[in-house]
């Protein structure tokens, strides 16, 4: 059975968080930032996944001119499913999302994931842009 946004995720990872940042092992990734998505909305969260690709996605999508970068990370605290994903665009969590308010300890960085086409990441920016939903914070 699928989780609810409610529910405890089981998920055990690897974890990961795309960015542009340029970060070290053992360095702390926090909550309190800009979104990548809204300029104008302060994060309460820290978002990870369990998928490598999806990470991948998330870097090409951030702010910043700073290289892609994939980190390999473990939550220090509890998280949740991605509620912005888990049951409002998909249901359940297949994309494995997931957010916390504690810190993610980077622990190694994935050199070589598959990368999107930057005619795709045009495309989904233009989305994103066009997207009235909600954020939920």
């Amino acid at each position: 059975m699928a989780n609810s946004c409610t529910d405890k995720p089981s998920d055990k990872g690897p974890f990961y968080h795309g960015s542009k940042a340029d970060l070290e092992v053992g360095d702390f990734l926090t909550a309190g930032y800009g979104s990548n998505y809204k300029s104008e909305l302060t994060m309460n969260h820290i978002y990870f996944t369990a998928l490598l690709n999806g990470a991948g996605l998330a870097a090409a999508l951030a702010k910043g001119d700073g290289r892609e970068r994939v980190y390999i990370v473990e939550p220090t605290g509890e998280f949740e499913n991605d509620p912005n994903l888990t049951n409002k665009k998909f249901p359940g969590n297949p994309t494995r999302s997931y957010r916390t308010q504690t810190p993610l300890k980077i622990i190694g960085e994935i050199p070589d994931w598959v990368k999107q086409m930057p005619e795709e990441i045009q495309k989904l920016r233009e989305k994103l842009a066009n997207n009235k939903g909600e954020i939920i914070n």
